[in-house]
């Protein structure tokens, strides 16, 4: 009999069955835009390994790349990191490790195949989205807008978003999805091309895909917000740089 590669039980009784689980478990998400060409087996082999360490969580896997939130039995953090790790273009991805949770958000292991790992409403077929920006970690994001500061920064987020917190003098698009966003931002820095742009978002996964289109549609210098503004609070409270986020 073939192995079963979803669950089957029912949604109040795997949510009942987490509840009274002891065990610790710790949440961690990570993303890669990278080109799989047979989604189906590759997130058929991803099933079955996480779902031995007793994994829970929603992954998408899309031809771009995968983006993922899972629990993961603590004692198995090490395990979970080999099996990422082992896939060739997730060696050395960054793993995003939750500090404040019980590790029980999730209930069930799903990994789903779909067209994209985030909607975009690009169609053009010679867009890739790994032909990514320039990174830039706390110190040197801090760094270029000490160095530059007419330069053109982007918030890649949804407006209420932005509303709640944002970097000072920062562009800040009036839309409410990604696939609005990234046409219009293309055209307010339409006569701007020759300038610097940094793009930036929550944890990374928009922003990194608007650094591609935006390098895409020309623009000369593009740089990205390494983790988005989740790693860049951390990293400038770990080395107690100055936090230029405002909210």
């Amino acid at each position: 009999m073939a192995k079963q590669l979803h669950n089957k039980i029912n949604r109040q009784e795997l949510k009942a069955k987490l509840l009274v689980d002891a065990e610790p478990r710790t949440t961690v998400s990570f993303y890669q835009y990278a080109h799989i060409l047979d989604t189906k087996a590759f997130r058929d082999e991803l099933y079955l390994s996480l779902e031995k360490l007793g994994a829970l969580g929603r992954i998408y896997v899309a031809a771009e790349g995968i983006n993922a939130q899972a629990s993961v039995p603590t004692k198995h953090i090490e395990a979970f990191r080999s099996v990422i790790y082992a896939v060739p273009f997730l060696n050395g991805v960054r793993l995003n490790w939750a500090v404040d949770d019980n590790g029980k958000s999730f209930y069930k292991l799903d990994v789903r195949v779909r067209p994209k790992i985030v909607a975009d409403g690009i169609d053009d077929p010679d867009f890739d989205a790994t032909k990514i920006g320039t990174h830039l970690n706390a110190e040197a994001f801090n760094a270029l807008l000490d160095a530059n500061p007419e330069i053109s920064l982007v918030d890649m987020r949804n407006h209420y978003e932005s509303e709640v917190g944002h970097f000072k003098n920062a562009i800040l698009p009036d839309v409410d999805t990604f696939r609005e966003q990234l046409p219009l931002v293309a055209k307010i820095l339409a006569d701007e091309k020759e300038k610097p742009v940094i793009m930036y978002c929550t944890g990374g996964i928009r922003c990194e895909k608007a650094s591609a289109y935006m390098q895409y549609s020309g623009y000369s210098s593009v740089y990205q917000l390494e983790g988005g503004i989740i790693e860049y609070t951390r990293r400038c409270r770990e080395l107690g740089l100055p936090n230029k986020f405002i909210g």
